[in-house]
Protein backbone atom coordinates (compact mmCIF):
# COMPACT_ATOMS: atom_id res chain seq x y z
CA UNK A 1 0.00 0.00 0.00
CA UNK A 2 1.53 3.12 -1.34
CA UNK A 3 1.77 6.44 1.15
CA UNK A 4 -0.87 8.62 1.00
CA UNK A 5 0.07 11.95 0.68
CA UNK A 6 -3.63 13.55 1.51
CA UNK A 7 -3.59 17.44 2.22
CA UNK A 8 -0.05 17.67 1.15
CA UNK A 9 -1.04 16.74 -2.20
CA UNK A 10 -3.98 18.35 -2.51
CA UNK A 11 -2.47 21.91 -1.55
CA UNK A 12 0.67 20.99 -4.34
CA UNK A 13 -2.03 20.24 -6.82
CA UNK A 14 -3.89 23.54 -5.91
CA UNK A 15 -0.68 25.28 -6.72
CA UNK A 16 0.58 23.35 -9.73
CA UNK A 17 -2.83 22.27 -11.55
CA UNK A 18 -1.93 19.49 -13.99
CA UNK A 19 1.65 19.92 -14.29
CA UNK A 20 3.06 16.59 -13.07
CA UNK A 21 6.31 18.20 -12.87
CA UNK A 22 5.83 21.13 -11.44
CA UNK A 23 4.42 18.65 -8.67
CA UNK A 24 7.47 16.82 -8.31
CA UNK A 25 9.49 19.50 -8.01
CA UNK A 26 7.14 21.01 -5.41
CA UNK A 27 7.32 18.13 -3.73
CA UNK A 28 11.21 17.96 -4.04
CA UNK A 29 11.67 21.25 -2.63
CA UNK A 30 9.16 20.55 0.28
CA UNK A 31 11.84 17.55 1.30
CA UNK A 32 15.14 19.78 0.88
CA UNK A 33 13.43 22.19 3.20
CA UNK A 34 12.27 19.62 5.96
CA UNK A 35 15.43 17.91 5.80
CA UNK A 36 17.41 21.03 6.39
CA UNK A 37 15.10 21.91 9.06
CA UNK A 38 15.36 18.53 11.03
CA UNK A 39 19.59 18.89 10.54
CA UNK A 40 19.24 22.18 12.43
CA UNK A 41 17.40 20.50 14.66
CA UNK A 42 19.29 17.53 15.76
CA UNK A 43 22.20 20.04 15.97
CA UNK A 44 20.42 22.32 18.40
CA UNK A 45 22.13 22.38 21.57
CA UNK A 46 19.80 25.46 23.79
CA UNK A 47 16.25 26.10 23.94
CA UNK A 48 16.48 28.84 21.92
CA UNK A 49 18.02 27.16 18.60
CA UNK A 50 15.95 24.57 19.09
CA UNK A 51 12.23 26.12 19.33
CA UNK A 52 13.39 28.22 16.30
CA UNK A 53 14.12 25.14 13.76
CA UNK A 54 10.64 23.48 15.27
CA UNK A 55 8.87 26.65 14.31
CA UNK A 56 10.36 26.08 11.22
CA UNK A 57 9.17 22.59 11.09
CA UNK A 58 5.93 23.45 12.09
CA UNK A 59 5.87 26.65 9.56
CA UNK A 60 6.70 24.27 6.38
CA UNK A 61 4.13 22.05 7.68
CA UNK A 62 1.90 24.72 7.71
CA UNK A 63 2.22 25.86 4.55
CA UNK A 64 2.02 22.78 2.60
CA UNK A 65 -0.82 21.26 4.59
CA UNK A 66 1.44 18.47 5.80
CA UNK A 67 -0.90 17.20 8.81
CA UNK A 68 1.27 14.94 10.45
CA UNK A 69 4.65 16.57 10.39
CA UNK A 70 2.93 19.79 11.68
CA UNK A 71 2.27 17.16 14.88
CA UNK A 72 5.50 15.81 14.62
CA UNK A 73 6.83 19.43 14.78
CA UNK A 74 4.69 20.36 17.23
CA UNK A 75 5.74 17.55 19.63
CA UNK A 76 9.18 19.14 19.10
CA UNK A 77 8.51 22.44 19.88
CA UNK A 78 7.28 21.38 23.57
CA UNK A 79 10.27 18.96 24.01
CA UNK A 80 13.93 19.15 25.69
CA UNK A 81 16.85 20.51 23.36
CA UNK A 82 17.95 17.02 21.95
CA UNK A 83 14.98 15.17 22.89
CA UNK A 84 15.71 11.79 21.33
CA UNK A 85 12.12 10.72 20.74
CA UNK A 86 11.01 14.11 19.12
CA UNK A 87 13.86 14.03 16.79
CA UNK A 88 12.77 10.70 15.82
CA UNK A 89 9.32 11.68 15.27
CA UNK A 90 10.55 14.08 12.93
CA UNK A 91 12.61 12.11 10.90
CA UNK A 92 9.96 9.19 10.76
CA UNK A 93 7.69 11.81 8.88
CA UNK A 94 9.84 13.01 6.43
CA UNK A 95 11.28 9.39 5.77
CA UNK A 96 7.90 8.35 4.91
CA UNK A 97 7.28 11.57 2.47
CA UNK A 98 10.96 11.06 1.60
CA UNK A 99 9.81 7.05 0.50
CA UNK A 100 6.72 8.17 -1.05
CA UNK A 101 8.42 10.26 -3.46
CA UNK A 102 10.86 7.95 -4.14
CA UNK A 103 8.63 5.34 -5.40
CA UNK A 104 6.22 8.33 -6.88
CA UNK A 105 9.72 8.97 -9.12
CA UNK A 106 10.57 5.48 -10.10
CA UNK A 107 7.35 5.06 -11.15
CA UNK A 108 7.07 8.13 -13.54
CA UNK A 109 10.69 6.58 -15.22
CA UNK A 110 8.79 3.43 -15.79
CA UNK A 111 6.42 5.37 -18.23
Amino acid sequence: MAFDYGALDATLAAAAGDDAALMRELRQAFLESAARQLDLLKRARCDGNWHVAAMRLKGLAASFNADDLLQAAEIALHAAPGEPMAVREVEGVIARYARAHQRDQQRQQRR
